[in-house]
C-alpha cells in the first residue's frame, strides 16, 4: 500500500541513517581520544581496573621520584665514608711511624692534626636535601636515629595499599660523629682487648659465645709461670698448670686458654684427664684497656709506646667499623639501584596492562570508520529515493 502519511520505506532508511551515525559518532570518539573505553558507560568493570591501576602508577611515579632522593643521600653517604676511611688510614700510618725510635713526634702530631680537621670538613659536608648519614644526634652510646627510603607502593590482594621502605639506623658503629654525645666512631674511645680467642660453651645445656684469653707457649713463660702438670694425650701436650694451680688448655697446635675444673656441671670440655674436666673459664675474660684517646681528641706527643700501641690498635678498631659501614650503605645502594629497575619496569608493565583494557585498535577502528562512511553514504541515498516515493504518487492526480 502506498500512502503519503506514512512513509514506511523512508522510516527504515532514517533508522538504518541513524544507527550508522551512532557508530560513526562512537568510532570518530575512539579514533580522536585513542581509547576504546574513555568512561565507565562504555565498559565499566575494565574503566574501573583502569581507573585504579593508573592511580597506582602514579604513586609508583612518586615512588620513582622517591628512590632517586634516596639514592643521592647513600651516594652521598658513601662517598664520605670512603673518603673519611682513607684518611684513617693516613692516621694509622702516622702512628705506626711515631713508634720508631727518636721520630719528632710533634712533626707527626702536625700532620695528624690537618688529618683530623679534613675527617670533619668530610662529615659536615657528607649532606643532601638536609640529610647528613654521618654525623646525628645520638646522646650517647646508647641512641640509634632511624632513617628510610621509601622503596615501593603495593596493593594487597585486599585492596589495602602499604609503602613498603629500606631502613637505616644510625647507630654508634656507623656514625662519624655524635653531636649530642661520644657515640661516634672518631669522637669516642675504643677499647682494645689482649689476645684472645672466642669459644662456644656449652653450660648445662646452654650454648653461648665466649672471648677468653689466649697465650702461647712462650706467652705463658714471659708470665714466669712454672709447670709442674703436663698431661699428654697421643703424644702432644694438652694441659699444663703452673705453680699456684692455674691450669692453661691446648685448643689447637699453638693456642691455650684458662681453664677451670668443672666437673659434673655439664660444662662443654675441652680436656679430659681420666674423668676430671676442664672447660673454659668463662669468668676470665681477657682484660681490656681504653684506647688513650678517641680520634678527634688525638694527641700523640705525651704517648708513651705501651699507649701508642693501644691506640693504633683502637685506630684499627674504628677502621673496621668504617669499612663495615660503608660496606652497609654499598649494599643500600645497589638495593636501590635494583628497586629503581623494577618500579621502573612494573610502571611499563601497568602501562601496557591497562592500554590492553582501555586503548582503541586504530587499525581496526580505522577500517570501521571507512566502512561506516560508505554505509552513510548509502543511507542517505537510500533516504533520498524513498522521500521521491511522494512524487511519484503525486503524478497520479495530473
Amino acid at each position: 500500500m502506498t500512502s503519503i502519511l506514512t512513509n514506511v520505506a523512508a522510516m527504515a532508511a532514517l533508522s538504518t541513517l541513524r544507527s550508522i551515525s551512532s557508530g560513526m559518532e562512537e568510532t570518530q570518539d575512539r579514533v580522536s581520544s585513542g581509547l576504546r573505553v574513555g568512561s565507565a558507560s562504555d565498559n565499566a568493570a575494565y574503566w574501573s581496573i583502569a581507573t585504579t591501576m593508573k592511580s597506582d602508577n602514579m604513586a609508583l611515579s612518586a615512588v620513582s621520584d622517591a628512590l632517586g632522593l634516596g639514592a643521592a643521600k647513600v651516594d652521598t653517604a658513601y662517598s664520605g665514608m670512603d673518603s673519611a676511611i682513607e684518611v684513617v688510614k693516613e692516621i694509622k700510618a702516622k702512628l705506626v711511624a711515631a713508634t720508631e725510635d727518636g721520630v719528632d713526634k710533634a712533626k707527626i702530631q702536625e700532620e695528624i692534626d690537618q688529618l683530623k680537621d679534613q675527617l670533619s670538613s668530610i662529615a659536615q659536608a657528607a649532606s643532601f636535601s638536609g640529610e647528613n648519614w654521618l654525623q646525628a644526634d645520638l646522646g650517647g652510646t646508647a641512641g640509634t636515629v632511624a632513617k628510610s627510603v621509601v622503596a615501593s607502593f603495593v596493593r594487597a590482594e585486599d585492596g589495602s595499599v602499604s609503602v613498603k621502605k629500606v631502613d637505616y639506623e644510625l647507630n654508634t658503629d656507623n656514625v662519624l660523629f655524635d653531636n649530642t654525645g661520644a657515640g661516634g666512631i672518631l669522637d669516642k674511645t675504643y677499647n682494645v682487648t689482649s689476645n684472645s680467642v672466642t669459644l662456644s660453651v656449652n653450660t648445662d645445656g646452654a650454648s653461648a659465645e665466649v672471648t677468653v684469653a689466649a697465650y702461647t707457649v712462650d706467652d705463658l713463660i714471659a708470665l714466669n709461670a712454672t709447670f709442674t702438670t703436663n698431661t699428654t694425650a697421643a703424644g702432644k701436650t694438652t694441659q699444663l698448670a703452673d705453680a699456684a694451680g692455674t691450669f692453661y688448655v691446648k685448643i689447637d697446635d699453638t693456642t691455650w686458654v684458662q681453664a677451670v675444673d668443672v666437673t659434673g656441671t655439664g660444662q662443654e670440655t675441652v680436656h679430659d684427664e681420666g674423668g676430671t674436666y676442664y672447660g673454659v673459664d668463662t669468668a676470665n675474660l681477657p682484660a681490656s684497656i681504653a684506647a688513650p684517646s678517641s680520634i678527634e681528641n688525638l694527641d700523640i706527643t705525651g704517648l708513651t709506646p705501651a699507649q701508642l700501641d693501644a691506640m693504633i690498635s683502637g685506630v684499627d678498631e674504628a677502621l673496621t667499623d668504617m669499612t663495615s659501614a660503608a660496606a652497609d650503605l654499598g649494599s643500600i645502594g645497589m638495593r636501590i639501584d635494583l628497586q629503581t629497575e623494577f618500579v621502573n619496569s612494573l610502571s611499563d608493565s601497568i602501562d601496557k596492562g591497562v592500554g590492553r583494557l582501555v586503548d582503541a585498535d586504530l587499525n581496526e577502528e580505522s577500517t570501521r570508520l571507512k566502512a561506516l562512511q560508505t554505509q552513510q553514504q548509502l543511507a542517505v541515498q537510500s533516504l533520498s529515493i524513498a522521500n521521491s516515493s511522494s512524487e511519484v504518487i503525486l503524478s497520479l492526480f495530473r
